[in-house]
């Protein structure tokens, strides 16, 4: 980053407490977001690395993607360097809705 680029804005990610499962749920409902859950849960992914069921969509189809699962509490997306990182927020879905994770990851 030159002296005059700022870091990118922090994004929206929900308190744990907050999560609505009808959120979650419409947010998994979508095969394409349940596609991006998927690969995210075998671990931290950049973004880049991220691929959508159709590689043919348009960049703002995987940005509205990646909306809707971060704001439904599914997916912390964090600045890293020149890219984005995703990771699963496991833990807070857990806490909130016991095993719906594992049961939508095995479908």
């Amino acid at each position: 980053m030159s002296g005059s680029e700022s870091p990118p804005p922090d994004l929206f990610h929900p308190k744990r407490e907050d999560l609505v499962l009808t959120e979650v749920l419409f947010a998994l409902s979508d095969p394409a977001r349940l596609e991006i859950v998927r690969q995210v849960a075998g671990g931290t992914l950049d973004m880049a690395n991220c691929h959508l069921l159709n590689p043919s969509a348009p960049k703002s189809t995987k940005s509205h993607h990646m909306k809707v699962l971060r704001e439904a509490g599914l997916l912390r997306n964090q600045p890293a360097g020149r890219g984005r990182l995703l990771t699963l927020r496991e833990e807070d879905l857990e806490a909130r809705f016991p095993g719906l994770l594992r049961v939508v990851l095995k479908g």
